[in-house]
């Protein structure tokens, strides 16, 4: 099942029943990227059209298995400038993931403060791509990465940064909030290059902001740019923050995440 056909499953009632899908594993549980996005897209039809997604808040409960699920949203309250919308991800009555979707409406201001631009980053032709090895999760499948900033997962390489390019590899739709998630989150966290041998690691909370609405006329097949920062990392969890820019250098999102490693 395509990333776009598991979130059109989704429907406007506040709470609803959905079915996972098989195909999008990562280690133990589905898909990070995929489980939030479901988030975004239930949190979002509660919202305003007037007001746009500025910042999606998820902590990662416990692990999201195949199956059903139970959709659940409040509206914690909707003001004429920003609403803020709670989505649950429940299964065996449990919530296992649980989201914060803060939504804003534009107005005039007299502070701006441009985006800094993308550094001079090799294009995609000129990065490593991941080998067809056993050891990637099975959702990278559906994804081409290209790293041109720090090296593969488990290769020793102590770098802050990791980067390059992605996106999807069979997929061609019109890029939304939903399918950016998609990407973003699969890259893998900018820790596991320093591991020389494999190593379970997991999201534990991911913050993305969205200063814009998202460029028109972008695709989901497009290539799009993404550089990682090691904040901090010690004692088993690691503090990062990352920028997504579309191929034109435009930023479209700033990441922060705090992530679990076991190595």
């Amino acid at each position: 099942m395509q990333f776009s056909e598991i979130l059109a499953q989704i429907t406007p009632p506040a709470e609803q029943a959905i079915q996972l899908p098989e195909g999008w594993g990562q280690g133990r549980a589905l898909f990070g990227g995929i489980t939030a996005a479901i988030a975004w897209q239930h949190a979002h039809y509660g919202a305003s059209s007037e007001q746009q997604l500025r910042a999606f808040t998820v902590s990662f409960v416990g692990p999201v298995q195949p199956g059903v699920a139970r959709l659940k949203r409040r509206i914690l309250r909707e003001g004429k400038n920003v609403t803020q919308i709670a989505v649950e991800i429940i299964q065996n009555e449990q919530v296992v993931l649980s989201a914060l979707a803060s939504y804003g409406r534009s107005r005039s201001s007299s502070i701006e403060v441009p985006a800094e631009a993308p550094r001079g980053m090799p294009g995609p032709q000129q990065g490593i791509s991941f080998p067809p090895v056993d050891i990637l999760p099975e959702f990278t499948h559906y994804y081409d990465y290209r790293i041109c900033v720090g090296n593969l997962p488990f290769t020793g390489n102590k770098l802050r940064e990791l980067g390059g390019w992605m996106r999807y590899r069979d997929e061609d739709k019109p890029i939304d909030i939903g399918l950016l998630l998609g990407l973003v989150d699969a890259w893998p966290p900018a820790l596991l290059p320093h591991l020389s041998s494999p190593a379970p690691a997991s999201s534990l909370t991911w913050t993305i902001e969205f200063p814009d609405n998202l460029p028109q006329n972008k695709r989901s097949s497009d290539w799009w740019q993404y550089l990682a920062t090691i904040d901090h990392a010690a004692n088993g969890y690691g503090h990062t923050h990352a920028y997504i820019w579309d191929d034109r250098g435009q930023l479209v999102a700033i990441s922060r995440q705090t992530v679990t490693v076991f190595g």
